[in-house]
C-alpha cells in the first residue's frame, strides 16, 4: 500500500516562500497522479494542484496559479510543492495525494497525514 509523508510546513510571513515535500514509499510517475489539496478551519476542501501520471503534466487552481508550483522528482520518489508569495489566505493544512488514474481526483486513492502551513506576520 502506497504511504505519503508531507513535510515542509511551518510559518512564514506574507510574500515569504515554502516548499512542501510528498515522500512516496515507491515510485509514482508512471502508477499515480499525484496532488496537493488544503483545507483551512472552517472552510472546504480545496485542490491546489495536481501532477498527472506519465507525463508529469501540471495543474493549478485559480487561487495560486502563477505563485505555486509542483515537480516531481522520481529518482527521489518525491514530489514538491514551491509556495511563493504566499498570502494569509494560504493558510491551511496541506495534503498530498495519490489517484491511480491519469489524474487528480477529489476522491484520492491515497492520502498523507497534512503539513500545516501558516501565514502571518
Amino acid at each position: 500500500q502506497l504511504q505519503l509523508v508531507e513535510s515542509g510546513g511551518g510559518l512564514v510571513q506574507p510574500g515569504g516562500s515554502l516548499r512542501l515535500s510528498c515522500a512516496a514509499s515507491e515510485r509514482t510517475l508512471d502508477y499515480y497522479a499525484i496532488g496537493w489539496f488544503r483545507q483551512a478551519p472552517g472552510k472546504e476542501r480545496e485542490g491546489v494542484s495536481c501532477i498527472s501520471k506519465s507525463d508529469n503534466k501540471t495543474y493549478y487552481s485559480a487561487s495560486v496559479k502563477g505563485r505555486f508550483t509542483v515537480s516531481r522528482d522520481d529518482a527521489k520518489n518525491t514530489v514538491y510543492l514551491q509556495m511563493n508569495g504566499l498570502k494569509p489566505e494560504d493558510t491551511a493544512v496541506y495534503y498530498c495525494t495519490a489517484d491511480r488514474g491519469r489524474l487528480c481526483t477529489p476522491v484520492n486513492d491515497y492520502r498523507g497525514q497534512g503539513t500545516q502551513v501558516t501565514v502571518s506576520s
